[in-house]
């Protein structure tokens, strides 16, 4: 039987599902490619836009896209200062311009940066400002709705079209009725909503009216303006606060009182916050306290907590709702009601920083009797602060002004490279002595200056001079217990200690003198501020401070730094 050799032969069919399969896969290659390209593409600006604000976020006319926290609250900043404009508002009936403040509007930087940081969900909406496309980010607004109220209430005449609510109000103790009237007013719900949205834009804001219709009747307000009313201003009434009773008189309760709807279709007594504040605010101011933080005594050569105390603050809604209620009625008292005010460090906390040991101490000494009644000033305000964990301690922002109504007094300075008189001077050593301390302490450097030339009771770059709102001396706690400051002042000496829980030991090594430079002469106008000098030469040199971890030696910090001291002229007064 002949041999039949086999004969496979490639149908049409199959070459062309072979080029088919080909050509999906080179698409399906290349959307494989796509979607990975705008993966990568959208990785990287996740990446770029981390803690930064969403690209193309822009609040009214401010732009605030793709910016640090810190550019982003420079922005808010200006915006903050914008808010504080008059607002024009108007209606159908009429236009008025009012302040923000009156309305209870308040800008919330914080809560807007953090809003401005939130990164688009929508792939869509990164990839449209990838592109450029601007986007508004409407800023975090909050409204007092008390006092919103009452300054529409104020505005109504112009604002609103013949809307009355009946009501009783006072010409100074006789009490007059408000009658009813239907008509157009303000939507209270839609005004706030319009004036969180555009009152940044520093346009004219449009509010939107509604129909009005009285819920209390003219016999309604005849009938209280015949009875409950003239029991308003019939007597005082005795308000009583914190260690003090407020006689509020008739003519002031006139003043204070009105009828208001209690949405029964009756009225009732009522105050606003406004005239609360406006007739009886200083009275009351009186009888609040300020919360004071627990703080330390040292006895024994021993850190001891004085406790802390709660603050009273007037309520002013509470307050005012107990007054109105004591205005009817045959007893004539009310109590004033406060809100508690926690200081800002507890007696729990203050137990817990850890303040129990002396970290470091240093003392300086040979200042004049001026100098030394300006340095025991100082350090009687500075005894006993508290520097928190993490928190930093400026001088110039803990003493406040240092002038003549303070009791500092007239001693020397440097002014332009030379000896001179000011008010405050002399606080330099005080400032080289707590610097000095923080440095032995391994607390971190923020920020010092020291003296244009060098004076020899001070150690070579490592002393530090202030200047009340130009210079100052600031350190952080880098700790993670509190710091207290402590002075002991003597005529002749000046001693800073800090008390926490030892944390570092320091090491301090000073440089060798380099570049000398020789003083000028100078010729100043005779008189009190002309002070004789021989001149010192000026030169160059630098300390070195080594921080190590007290408990294992580790070093924690090297830090060099070096200071050029210039000569200190020789000084003739002629």
């Amino acid at each position: 039987m002949p041999k039949i050799d086999a004969v496979v032969t490639s149908s049409p069919d199959r070459r062309y599902r072979r080029r088919d399969t080909s050509t999906r896969s080179w698409w399906l290659r290349g959307l494989l490619a796509a979607v990975l390209l705008v993966a990568v593409v959208f990785a990287v600006d996740v990446a770029r836009s981390w803690d930064r604000t969403a690209r193309g976020a822009q609040i009214a006319e401010f732009a605030v896209g793709d910016l640090s926290p810190d550019q982003a609250r420079t922005v808010l900043e200006k915006l903050s200062v914008s808010a504080a404009a008059p607002i024009v508002v108007h209606t159908d009936s009429g236009q008025a311009t009012v302040d923000p403040a009156a309305l209870g509007l308040s800008f919330d930087a914080a809560a807007t940066l953090e809003r401005l940081l939130e990164q688009p969900r929508n792939p869509w909406d990164r990839f449209l400002a990838m592109l450029g496309v601007s986007h508004q980010v409407a800023p975090v607004v909050h409204i007092d709705e008390t006092a919103f109220n009452e300054e529409l209430d104020a505005q109504r005449e112009v604002l609103e079209r013949a809307a009355v609510e009946g009501g009783v109000h006072f010409d100074g103790t006789t009490p007059v009725a408000d009658l009813p009237s239907a008509g157009l007013r303000i939507d209270r719900d839609a005004a706030q909503e319009t004036l969180k949205r555009e009152w940044l834009s520093g346009e004219r804001i449009s509010l939107a009216m509604e129909q009005f219709d009285p819920t209390v009747s003219a016999e309604t307000v005849q009938a209280t303006l015949d009875g409950p009313a003239r029991e308003v201003t019939a007597s005082s009434i005795k308000l009583r606060g914190e260690g003090e009773t407020i006689t509020v008189s008739p003519v002031q309760l006139g003043a204070l009182v009105t009828f208001v709807p209690d949405g029964k279709g009756g009225l009732v007594p009522s105050i606003a916050q406004r005239r609360l504040q406006g007739t009886l605010g200083s009275s009351l101011k009186a009888t609040e306290s300020a919360p004071v933080s627990a703080s330390f005594r040292i006895s024994g050569g021993t850190p001891r907590v004085v406790p802390a105390r709660n603050g009273a603050k007037v309520d002013a809604p509470a307050t005012a709702a107990a007054l109105a209620a004591a205005t009817v009625g045959s007893d004539r008292t009310a109590e004033v009601a406060y809100k508690t005010l926690r200081p800002k460090i507890s007696t729990a906390k203050a137990r817990g920083l850890g303040v129990r040991e002396v970290v470091a101490e240093f003392t300086t000494g040979g200042f004049s009797g001026a100098s030394g009644e300006n340095i025991r000033l100082v350090a009687q305000e500075v005894d006993g602060a508290v520097v928190l964990p993490g928190e930093t301690f400026s001088l110039n922002g803990h003493t406040g002004p240092r002038g003549t109504a303070q009791g500092y007094v007239t001693s020397t300075i440097i002014d332009n490279g030379h000896a001179s008189k000011a008010v405050g001077g002399g606080i330099s050593q005080f400032a080289t002595t707590l610097y000095n301390a923080a440095y032995f302490a391994g607390l971190e450097d923020v920020t010092h200056t020291e003296h244009a030339y060098y004076i020899s009771r001070y150690p070579e770059a490592r002393e530090a001079t202030v200047f009340e709102g130009l210079i100052d001396l600031q350190f952080k706690n880098n700790t993670k217990n509190g710091i207290v400051i402590e002075t002991a002042w003597s005529s002749s000496s000046i001693t800073v200690r800090l008390w926490g829980t030892k944390q570092f030991e320091v090491e301090s090594f000073t440089g060798e003198r380099t570049n000398p430079t020789s003083p000028e002469s100078l010729v100043l106008p005779a008189g009190d501020n002309c002070l004789p000098s021989g001149g010192s030469p000026g030169f160059t040199t630098s300390n070195t401070r080594v921080v190590r971890d007290a408990r294992s030696g580790a070093e924690v910090s090297r830090h060099t730094r070096t200071v050029k001291y210039d000569p200190e002229p020789i000084v003739r007064c002629g």
